[in-house]
């Protein structure tokens, strides 16, 4: 079983180090010295920031044991990113990201007036704010790959039949962290509020509806937040309009020790692939559900194993359910260098030819 014949890699994996991790839109090996020639000749009472340059390239290694599938996808490179940040007088900040693998295209294009922290304006193309782990960069989630909850039900191959978007829409959101509190001084709300087109990245409205999408966070202590997401929406194919209803609840916490992740998402409204034109009727449950729970630990300076359990439900029934159990080890040679192993053990009910199979993935992260 292949389990037994790399259980034994997967364990050395968690010896090797790995470096602190860094925030989005951090400079590269290259950028940072572009970044510094740009400070150098910009004026310090100028309207605007010097502009910081960034990018990163994701590859990644894919064998997998399921029948019939020739030992999975091989090397491939999964993202490459370049991307630019700012600020405009003062208030304002904005961003900027493409993405440069296959055909150029536009991720991330914002502008936000942040003057209060208790309440900022953003507009222009960016995540959807549906759960926690879909505005989290990738090299920042633990386990290489977002889980299904992501790929699912916010906009990643999404569930009803809107093809992968990445996670984002175009729009406009609100947003604020409010009370300030203990001698901490930790806000105790965080509240996301936006209106998208609800038709995915570099799309315009099809159907003159708009997508609501919202969270509110409460964080008890520093470095917890339970949250919980709502959106009310839909999605038109081809003439075919399919609610798109979902609520979730969310927690996470961290600190310089634990890394702990736990999320669950709950959605009404059918597949577009649901629809029989002929008979005009619906089949299917017309409801979906998922759910994950990820827990890190910073073992050593250099170290951090991750343990994902990752559930999603086609029919929010148990015979429609494909469960993947994770167990990964990330690891850095510099800040901007990381690599990562990851074993899974999948149990995918619906996929009648093989429905236990396992998988290992390698990948690597370089920001330039």
């Amino acid at each position: 079983m292949i389990f037994s014949k790399y259980r034994l890699l997967t364990l050395l994996f968690l010896g090797l180090p790995l470096c602190v991790q860094a925030e989005e839109y951090q400079e590269g090996f290259l950028t940072s010295h572009l970044n510094r020639a740009i400070e150098k000749v910009t004026p310090s009472n100028s309207w605007a920031s010097a502009p910081q340059f960034g990018g990163y390239i994701n590859g990644q290694y894919c064998y997998d044991d399921k029948t019939g599938n020739h030992g999975g996808n091989g090397f491939g490179i999964r993202l490459l990113r370049m991307y630019v940040s700012g600020t405009l007088l003062n208030d304002f900040k904005y961003r900027v990201q493409v993405e440069m693998n296959g055909s150029v295209a536009l991720r991330d294009a914002t502008i936000e007036w942040a003057r209060w922290k208790e309440f900022s304006v953003k507009a222009g193309q960016f995540k959807r704010c549906f759960t926690y782990s879909n505005p989290t960069h990738p090299m920042l989630i633990g386990n290489g790959v977002y889980p299904q909850i992501v790929n699912k039900l916010a906009g990643f191959g999404d569930y009803c039949g809107e093809p992968s978007v990445n996670g984002r829409d175009i729009g406009l959101q609100f947003s604020g962290d409010l009370f300030p509190v203990g001698q901490t001084g930790h806000r105790l709300i965080r509240y996301e509020a936006a209106v998208y087109n609800g038709n995915g990245q570099n799309r315009a409205d099809n159907n003159g509806q708009k997508d609501w999408i919202g969270n509110l966070q409460v964080q008890p202590i520093p470095n917890l937040y339970v949250a919980l997401f709502g959106w009310k929406g839909n999605y038109t194919q081809d003439g075919v309009t399919v609610g798109r209803n979902r609520w979730g609840l969310g927690a996470k916490y961290t600190n310089d020790k634990w890394t702990a992740y736990a999320e669950y998402a709950h959605n009404t409204g059918h597949r577009i692939q649901d629809y029989d034109a002929d008979s005009k009727t619906w089949s299917g449950t017309g409801r979906a559900d998922a759910w994950y729970a990820t827990l890190g630990y910073q073992l050593t300076p250099w170290l951090q194993p991750f343990l994902r359990y990752d559930a999603y439900r086609e029919q929010a029934t148990w015979e429609s359910a494909k469960s993947i159990y994770s167990v990964v080890s990330n690891f850095t040679l510099h800040k901007n260098l990381m690599f990562q192993l990851q074993y899974n053990f999948v149990h995918d009910k619906p996929y009648v030819r093989d429905r236990k199979y396992n998988e290992l993935k390698a990948l690597f992260y370089i920001r330039f």
